[in-house]
C-alpha cells in the first residue's frame, strides 16, 4: 500500500508512536544508550526472518524520526509486499543513539501489524476463486484500532466498521433489552437513520425477521455450512450476508462456497503473532 486510507491521517500515527515511545522512554531518558558518543552515525537494515506480509511502515519510520529527524530510511519492500524468509526490508542511516533508542517501539509497531497482515492474507487466500470478502471486527489491541484496520488492508482483507459510531450492528444482546428484532431495528433507526444496520442472526426464521424488519446487511453467526446454505437461499440476494463465529483458513474455504457475501474474522487483529524481524546495525562512525 502506497496511500493512507481516509480514517488513518499522519497526525494519528504520530499520536499512537508518541504513545509508545513514552511507554518506553519515559520522561525521555535511555541510559544505556547514553553510553554511545552523541556524535555517532549509524547505518542499519531491517531483515525478515520468515515469511510473511509486510506492514506498518509508517509508523516504524515515525518512531525513529519523532527522536531524531535526521534518520533516514529508505525502504527495499514496501506494506503489502510478501517477505521471504531472508529478505531486506529496509535500511536506515542516521544518529546512532536515536535508532538504538527508538529501535524496540519501531519493531513492535511493525512486527505486530506484519502479522496482522499475514494472517489477513492466509485468510483471504483461503476464500481465493470465490467473490466473498474477508472482513476484520472490533475485536482489536487496545489503542491500535486503526493502526489493525490498516494492516488488515494491506493483507489484502475488507474493513468492517471502525466502530460503535459509523454503523449499526444489532446483537443477541441488543435484541434481548429491546424484546424483539423489529423492535430492536425500529429503535435503532429513530436514533440513528443514516447509518447503515446490520443484525445479527442465529436461525433462518430470524433472518426472514430481520429482512422484514428492514436491516441492510444480515450476520449469520456460527451456523453450520447447511444452514449458511439455506439462508442463503432464503436471503435470495436481497439483503448482503455475513457470516462470522470461530473462523479458520479451512472453514473459509468451506464458508466461501456457500454463496455468502463476506465472512468476519475476529482472528485477524484479535490472536496476533508478531511477525520474525530483527534490526542490525551493519557500522557506527562519526
Amino acid at each position: 500500500m502506497t496511500n493512507l486510507p481516509d480514517y488513518l491521517s499522519p497526525a494519528a500515527i504520530t499520536r499512537q508512536v508518541r504513545a509508545a515511545l513514552e511507554e518506553d522512554l519515559g520522561r525521555g531518558d535511555d541510559p544505556t544508550a547514553a553510553g554511545i558518543p552523541s556524535d555517532a552515525v549509524a547505518d542499519g537494515r531491517v531483515i525478515c526472518r520468515e515469511r510473511g506480509v509486510l506492514a506498518g511502515a509508517p509508523w516504524f519510520e515515525a518512531a525513529f524520526t519523532e527522536l531524531d529527524p535526521d534518520v533516514t530510511i529508505t525502504w527495499y519492500q514496501g506494506d503489502g509486499d510478501s517477505l521471504s524468509a531472508g529478505a531486506q526490508i529496509c535500511h536506515l542511516r542516521g544518529p546512532a543513539r536515536a535508532i538504538v533508542s527508538a529501535e524496540r517501539t519501531a519493531l513492535n509497531f511493525l512486527q505486530t501489524l506484519s502479522g496482522t497482515a499475514t494472517t489477513t492474507r492466509t485468510f483471504v487466500q483461503a476464500a481465493a476463486g470465490t467473490d466473498v470478502d474477508i472482513l476484520d471486527t472490533r475485536k482489536t489491541l487496545p489503542g491500535l484500532r486503526l493502526a489493525q484496520k490498516y494492516a488488515v488492508l494491506c493483507g489484502g482483507g475488507t474493513n468492517h466498521r471502525l466502530g460503535l459510531f459509523d454503523a449499526i450492528l444489532i446483537k443477541e444482546n441488543h435484541i434481548a433489552a429491546a424484546g424483539s428484532i423489529p423492535a430492536a431495528v425500529t429503535t435503532a433507526r429513530h436514533h440513528a437513520p443514516r447509518l447503515p444496520l446490520e443484525v445479527e442472526v442465529e436461525t433462518v426464521d430470524q433472518l426472514l425477521e430481520a429482512m422484514d424488519a428492514g436491516a441492510d446487511r444480515i450476520l449469520l453467526d456460527n451456523m453450520d455450512t447447511e444452514t449458511l446454505q439455506a439462508a442463503v437461499e432464503a436471503a435470495g440476494g436481497h439483503v448482503v450476508l455475513e457470516a462470522s463465529g470461530n473462523m479458520t483458513p479451512q472453514r473459509v474455504g468451506e464458508v466461501a462456497q456457500t454463496g455468502v457475501d463476506c465472512i468476519s474474522v475476529g482472528a485477524l487483529t484479535k490472536d496476533v503473532r508478531a511477525l520474525d524481524l530483527s534490526l542490525r546495525l551493519d557500522a557506527i562512525g562519526t
